[in-house]
């Protein structure tokens, strides 16, 4: 009884202290209103989970993403391909973003024991999506040629499965950043874990381009959300993957 009391005080101490942190920044530019409260769920499910490191982690993504979005915003915004409702982000970029981290989180408390497994591809499914933000908000603004991925024929900014060098190599930096920051918060451990997290996040990337290209303007339901979704998943799957392979 005295577990179960203990467990449900993790809880409700996650909920309040981030309902709180809500309370005091929803006046921020991140996030719609709906998108603050969505973001007060996941971080309370996140610092449940696996405490203050791994909710920060997710913290420290939303600002960088958020920050690169707005590079560019007035001549993207021009062209048409700028983010939506002035780069803020609402439930679903939310949840397209977080939900496979979030998943892999609350695994673990199930699982404790593949706990480091588990860190591999919560890890892994932030570096790749940050790495995406930064290709594609990167790219947009500043890439001179765009391809698409399939053929590498010539297409405009903005266009679903486009890539561009200038992209590519943002996307490069953006899975770095999330990499360290995994490791300086002790999400992850070693540098061949962190390789791995790193590469499966950048690899992940390309392949969500592809999806885009080959499947995006195929199907109606098929959202960026989802694709986002898809992308983070590939992530941890290929981290996972290599981590019982190589480690």
């Amino acid at each position: 009884m005295a577990n179960f009391s203990f467990i449900s005080g993790i809880w409700i101490n996650a909920f309040l202290i981030n309902f709180l942190l809500i309370f005091l920044g929803h006046r921020l530019p991140f996030l719609t209103k709906k998108g603050w409260i969505h973001a007060g769920i996941l971080g309370t499910l996140l610092l449940g989970s696996v405490g203050w490191n791994g909710w920060l982690s997710v913290c420290v993504y939303l600002l960088l993403g958020t920050l690169v979005t707005k590079i560019g915003y007035k001549n993207k915004a021009s062209r048409g391909i700028a983010e939506a409702r002035g780069g803020q982000r609402g439930p679903e970029n939310v949840w397209g973003s977080a939900a496979t981290g979030c998943s892999l989180a609350l695994l673990s408390c199930l699982w404790p024991n593949f706990l480091n497994l588990f860190m591999v591809g919560f890890a892994s499914s932030f570096s790749a999506k940050l790495s995406d933000t930064f290709s594609s908000e990167i790219g947009k603004r500043f890439g001179k040629r765009t391809f698409l991925i399939t053929t590498l024929k010539p297409v405009s900014p903005g266009t679903e499965g486009a890539i561009s060098i200038e992209g590519s190599i943002a996307g490069l930096l953006g899975s770095l950043i999330m990499t360290l920051f995994m490791l300086n918060l002790s999400i992850i451990s070693g540098f061949s874990v962190a390789f791995i997290v790193f590469l499966s996040g950048y690899l992940a990337t390309f392949l969500e381009s592809y999806i885009g290209a080959v499947v995006q303007n195929q199907i109606d339901w098929m959202t960026n959300e989802l694709v986002n979704s898809i992308q983070t998943s590939i992530a941890a799957i290929i981290s996972i993957f290599l981590y019982l392979k190589f480690v």
